[in-house]
């Protein structure tokens, strides 16, 4: 199947044939026949299949069959997304698909100065991608008019609940015309989100291309135990054994962002970090530098598990555990995207060993802990941990130790501790397995 295939006018197939894409997705062929139809959709899809291009081609071919030449352009589509770092990946997409179109877009968010959005707004553009805030402070002044739109799309609307857009996304919709097409994607689907939808679609085409809650296969999971007070250490030690060209770390807060930033600078690593305290202008330094390579290693918090679209990008490290097992998912989908493998480490102390069995339970998965020669974790610390599979029966938990953790070589075949144990039938009294391979890089 070629993109031809789906109707889509010469100007716009000529411009994605010019960024070499010449066979759709499982996502796009799925979601552009049915967007074209007139229909509302609810799509689920990882990040890096290619769902951005999946609604931005369609709504080029709907606007520009219709587009009005000469005279004021009014807003006639309207994209949400969570994050400045996205509403700008996703707007790129915008101009570089519809170049050929005659189709005017315009970015409207937060963090930079409102006056030149002002100007761009008042001479008139069709496609707006937008952040609820700033949406709604246009709204405000009058600067922006939503009394036009036919295409509404609410792009990783899951991560819009998890940031509390629920309320601003409600006063956007009831500004709104009641007769649009309603497109909405998300990478997860929680009660919340099957409610926000019932609100939102009429009679929608439901679209999931992989399992909802799932990460990419192309993705190499591993565990690495370590002591809370050696993280960094261990850290270090990863980075400078490894010949990484490219590393992308997260964190929970702001503040050690920064610090753990700066403490790989004094180690000699070339690092900055990403997050929501900085400009919009500081953001987006910092993720060009990581880009074109003038920055190794970007820290950054959850504000960066959307909306980064880096070429691929071998591995992401969990330095901290995330809060919400669905931030696993968006985390990793940095890595492994559009077909290219990845790697994604977490780094794993014994009081966040809960979030791991949660994140295990939600890509039904077990991912394998790696115990790293030399940082062994305190043999005194225990932690109640529950496989995978007896969480899910109800049995008793386990208890944990690392008395058992092996002494292991660089060189030498591995041991992966293994959440499962076999044989035995009570707790106490289990064996644990350990499978055998080398420690990769």
């Amino acid at each position: 199947m070629s993109f031809e295939t789906f109707g889509l006018s010469a100007e716009i197939v000529r411009a994605v044939s010019e960024h070499g894409y010449t066979t759709p997705t499982p996502i796009q062929s799925q979601t552009i026949p049915a967007i074209l139809n007139g229909r509302d959709i609810m799509a689920g899809a990882q990040t890096g299949t290619g769902k951005t291009a999946g609604f931005t081609l369609p709504i080029l071919q709907i606007l520009s069959a219709k587009q009005q030449d000469k005279g004021f352009h009014p807003v006639r589509c309207l994209i949400l997304t969570p994050t400045r770092e996205l509403a700008a990946q996703v707007h790129q997409s915008v101009k570089m698909y519809g170049k050929y179109t005659g189709l005017r877009s315009g970015e409207v968010f937060g963090g930079v100065n409102i006056n030149p959005q002002i100007k761009m707004l008042q001479k008139g553009v069709d496609i707006v991608v937008a952040t609820p805030g700033r949406l709604l402070d246009h709204v405000q002044q009058r600067t922006l008019d939503l009394s036009h739109i036919e295409i509404f799309v609410l792009d990783e609307a899951d991560r819009m609940l998890d940031m509390g857009f629920i309320r601003d996304i409600r006063k956007i919709m009831q500004l709104l015309p009641k007769k649009r097409q309603n497109l909405l994607f998300s990478a997860t689907f929680s009660n919340e989100m099957k409610g926000l939808a019932n609100t939102l679609l009429t009679k929608p085409e439901i679209i999931q291309v992989t399992p909802s809650n799932s990460a990419s296969a192309q993705v190499e999971h591993i565990v690495h135990p370590v002591d809370h007070s050696r993280k960094r250490e261990l850290l270090l030690h990863l980075i400078q054994n490894n010949s990484w060209p490219q590393i992308l770390i997260f964190i929970k807060m702001k503040h050690t962002a920064n610090r753990l930033s700066q403490q790989l600078l004094k180690a000699g690593i070339n690092a900055t970090s990403i997050h929501g305290d900085k400009s919009q202008a500081q953001r987006t330094k910092a993720l060009e530098s990581f880009k074109n390579g003038k920055v190794t290693v970007l820290v950054a918090t959850d504000v960066a598990s959307r909306g980064l679209d880096i070429q691929q990008l071998p591995l992401v490290i969990n330095f901290e555990m995330p809060t919400e097992a669905e931030n696993y998912i968006h985390r990793i989908g940095r890595t492994g995207r559009a077909g290219n493998t990845g790697k994604a480490i977490s780094l794993v102390a014994a009081d966040e060993h809960d979030m791991l069995g949660q994140i295990e339970d939600l890509l039904n998965l077990d991912i394998e802990k790696v115990v790293v020669p030399g940082f062994e974790p305190d043999p005194r610390i225990s932690h109640k941990v529950v496989p995978r599979k007896r969480r899910q029966g109800g049995a008793a938990p386990q208890a944990f130790t690392h008395d058992s953790a092996p002494a292991i070589d660089d060189k030498k075949p591995v041991e992966h501790w293994s959440r499962h144990t076999a044989g035995a039938k009570s707790g106490n009294g289990n064996r644990r397995r350990f499978q055998s391979s080398r420690l990769g890089g």
